[in-house]
């Protein structure tokens, strides 16, 4: 219940750091201390302070890469794509969630699903967006799923130039953070899923309905398959 109300309220207010959202919890009648708030957002990879998750902690020996985004002009679909790992409760657990995301046409390519955060789910995602396409530059995050070696040599292979968001630089991926926001109210917090497979199967039927029907304002109300393919 502690890791729902957290989850709930940083999405809300992703400028709490962990003694706001401490006296948060208190003021809604939840006894709670201070070390106990840090451990359950560290569960949640939520960081303190800036707005940014951090699912993701980076590989001491991993490789980083610059930030190339800073004055690029987004034109056309596969120019940029992006990625990013968020929390999925449960009513017993959780899971984690990766996308991802066509920074001009906010096209879904791919998601996958894991209950550890480890590189499998994160590599499985990435194969399947490249059997449909190859971006000019893949933007992520620094954590160790990204830098590692399997990951970095995908992207290589296919000769793709590698971006990455610097610390604590909330908007550096800004798209797909405002597509966890928009999944998380517009699927997450209405439903409560019983197990993995229920939250799978939702999620699922939530990225069809995302990519084919749900016409977006920044689109010229229309839906990121319509811009993604021009149909």
């Amino acid at each position: 219940m502690y890791l729902r109300r957290l989850d709930e309220q940083y999405t809300r207010t992703p400028f709490y750091g962990s003694p706001r959202l401490t006296e948060w919890l208190r003021q809604q009648g939840w006894p709670v201390n201070h070390k106990r708030v840090e451990r359950l957002m560290g569960v949640l990879g939520i960081q303190a302070i800036y707005p940014r998750p951090r699912l993701s902690q980076p590989g001491s020996e991993h490789r980083v890469f610059p930030y190339l985004l800073g004055q690029v002009h987004i034109e056309r679909p596969n120019q940029v794509w992006s990625t990013d790992i968020t929390y999925v409760r449960l009513n017993q657990g959780f899971l984690y969630l990766v996308a991802i995301l066509d920074w001009h046409s906010r096209y879904v390519l791919s998601w996958e699903f894991s209950n550890t955060l480890d590189t499998r789910f994160c590599l499985a995602a990435l194969d399947q967006a490249l059997e449909q396409a190859r971006p000019e530059i893949f933007n992520s995050d620094q954590g160790a799923q990204f830098t590692s070696r399997e990951f970095i040599g995908r992207l290589e292979a296919s000769a793709i130039r590698i971006s990455m968001d610097g610390r604590g630089r909330v908007f550096d991926n800004i798209f797909i953070e405002r597509l966890w926001r928009t999944v998380k109210y517009e699927e997450v917090y209405l439903k409560s899923y019983q197990n993995v497979r229920e939250a799978v199967a939702s999620l699922n039927r939530y990225f069809q309905f995302y990519n084919r029907e749900r016409l977006h304002q920044a689109l010229n109300y229309q839906t990121p398959q319509q811009v993604h393919y021009g149909c």
